[in-house]
C-alpha cells in the first residue's frame, strides 16, 4: 500500500509538473519509516502557499512550525488530490494508518456542502483531523498589500471572490475586457495568477499582514494541529 500512495503522489507530481504548478526547487518526497503526518490539500498551489506562510510565521515565532523543516525531518508529506472526489480521498489513506490533516478550500456551493460531508469523514477517524477554510480559498487570505508589492496591482476582494480571477482581470492591458476572452483564455490566465499569488505574493506577507486577514488565527491553528499531529505516531 506505501509503495502504491508514493507511485501515485509521485504521478500526481509529474502531471501537475506539466501545467508549471511545482517548482523545480521542490524537495523530493521522503517515505519514512516511522510514521509522520500526510497533509491533505487540492493541488502544488496550496502546498507552496502553506510551506512559504509557515516559514515566514516561524521566523517571527518559532513556537510556529516550519512545514520545510517538518518535511525535511521525513515527518510530513504532503498529498495533492487535484480538486474532486474528496469522498475517495476521506479514507483512502486510511490503510497506511499514518496521522492526516485534511485542508479544504471552502469555494462556493454546492461544492461546499460536498466539502463539509468529505471533512466529516476525516474527523471521524482517529488520528485525522480535517479542516474548511472560513474564506473561499487560501489566497483570500493574502493581503492587498502584498498582492500589491508582489505584481505592481491594486485590487480589493471580499472573502467569498476568486482572487485570482480578480488579479488576473487587473493585470488585462487596458485595451482588453475580461468578457471578451475565451473561457480557455480566462482559465489560463486565472492559473498563471494563482501561480504567482500562492508564490510570490505570499513571499511579501508578514504575520501583521496575515493577522489583518485571519483575525481568527486560522492559519496558525492550522500548522499547529499538523505539527501535533506529526508527533502522534
Amino acid at each position: 500500500m506505501l509503495e502504491q500512495l508514493t507511485y501515485e503522489m509521485r504521478s500526481q507530481q509529474l502531471a501537475c509538473s506539466e501545467i508549471g504548478a511545482l517548482t523545480s526547487d521542490a524537495p523530493p518526497i521522503p517515505m519514512p519509516s516511522t510514521p509522520g503526518v500526510l497533509l491533505v490539500v487540492e493541488g502544488p498551489n496550496d502546498i507552496e502557499f502553506l510551506r512559504r506562510i509557515s516559514r515566514i510565521l516561524h521566523f517571527a515565532d518559532s513556537t510556529i512550525p516550519d512545514l520545510y523543516s517538518l518535511e525535511e525531518a521525513g515527518r510530513l508529506i504532503f498529498v495533492p488530490f487535484g480538486g474532486g472526489c474528496l469522498n475517495y480521498w476521506s479514507h483512502r489513506m486510511g490503510p497506511l494508518a499514518w496521522p492526516e490533516f485534511h485542508l479544504y478550500d471552502r469555494e462556493m456551493p454546492p461544492e461546499t456542502k460536498l466539502r463539509k460531508q468529505a471533512a466529516k469523514v476525516v474527523n471521524s477517524r482517529t488520528g485525522c483531523h480535517a479542516a474548511i477554510t472560513r474564506k473561499r480559498s487560501l489566497e483570500n487570505y493574502l493581503s492587498p498589500s502584498a498582492i500589491e508589492d508582489a505584481k505592481g496591482i491594486q485590487i480589493d476582494f471580499s472573502d467569498s471572490d476568486s482572487v485570482a480571477e480578480v488579479a488576473a482581470q487587473a493585470c488585462l492591458p487596458s485595451h482588453c475586457t475580461w468578457d471578451d476572452l475565451s473561457t480557455r483564455a480566462q482559465r489560463r490566465l486565472r492559473n498563471q495568477a494563482k501561480k504567482w499569488l500562492n508564490t510570490t505574493a505570499v513571499d511579501c506577507m508578514t504575520p501583521a499582514r496575515l493577522a489583518d486577514q485571519d483575525p481568527a488565527g486560522e492559519l496558525e491553528d492550522w500548522l499547529r494541529t499538523v505539527a501535533s499531529l506529526a508527533s502522534f505516531g
